[in-house]
């Protein structure tokens, strides 16, 4: 059975430490299994990640949705978050219920998240009543990231300290069972989990959160020049991985591989015979 979330907030209540992990595809969302993570959040950050886009603005349900399924297959009792993705809630509640029911019917999801605070507060009520569990993402906002002109710390000033403060409290009270915290203040995250009754999950914002949400690449070192200083590379796997392919390379120009292990044989005298018949 799939973990609940009843089960990450009995984390919460009992102060266990919640890690999440970013993944896009069956083979990722399998390895992060075997390392019996709980939380996988399939994020819109694949417009980046996978896609090769600048910003997450151009990801559609869609691609989200067909993510969604491949992260699903490759799991077994970690519970999947899928973002909705930009425009997909902020229109109308109407849309914002049917994508929200999109990504659990056809992607598979166990709960969305979506960003934002008093803005989308009714929104993330209205799925909530709808039976759809939703966290939250307060901070930055990468959908919002032309507003906010560019990535960078929020809430370091008291008035958007305070605004950060209200909407985890708003989201709390809408249902919301957890809230991602992006790239805010230590200091803050600490009073908005000590505030909180729900987890919140932290994401370059300090060691006092709930739980830590970290993207699969980066803890992996898969792209070679992109290292924000909110993430630690616990392997260099890019380095090891065009050395292998190097390998490789040099391998089939030298006729080293396929050797016999590699390879398939047949009888001399099957083979002889398909000549004749084939001629």
């Amino acid at each position: 059975m799939r973990m609940t979330i009843n089960d990450i907030q009995n984390r919460k209540d009992i102060g266990e430490k919640i890690p999440m992990v970013t993944a896009y595809d069956y083979t990722a969302a399998k390895l992060v299994s075997k390392a019996d993570i709980p939380l996988i959040l399939v994020g819109d950050s694949l417009g980046q990640v996978v896609l090769g886009h600048d910003s997450t603005i151009p990801v559609t349900m869609d691609d989200m949705v067909r993510h969604t399924q491949m992260v699903v297959r490759g799991t077994g009792t970690q519970h999947i978050v899928s973002d909705m993705p930009f425009m997909s809630y902020q229109a109308d509640m109407e849309d914002a219920l049917r994508n929200a029911g999109r990504l659990v019917k056809e992607g598979g999801c166990q709960s969305v998240k979506l960003e934002g605070g008093l803005p989308v507060i009714e929104t993330v009520r209205n799925i909530v009543d709808s039976g759809i569990p939703v966290m939250g993402h307060l901070g930055l906002t990468p959908q919002s990231v032309n507003q906010l002109s560019g990535y960078r710390v929020q809430g370091r000033d008291s008035i958007s300290a305070a605004r950060i403060i209200k909407d985890a409290l708003l989201l709390q009270e809408a249902g919301a069972y957890s809230v991602v915290l992006e790239l805010v203040p230590r200091e803050l995250a600490s009073e908005i989990t000590g505030l909180l009754d729900i987890p919140t999950i932290g994401i370059g914002s300090g060691l006092h959160c709930s739980g830590q949400v970290q993207v699969f690449h980066d803890l992996l070192g898969l792209i070679e020049v992109f290292s924000p200083k909110h993430t630690k590379k616990y392997a260099n796997l890019f380095v090891d991985i065009v050395q292998a392919l190097k390998n490789y390379a040099d391998d089939v120009g030298g006729e080293k591989f396929p050797t016999e292990n590699e390879s398939f044989g047949i009888d001399k005298e099957i083979l002889e015979k398909a000549i004749k018949f084939s001629k």
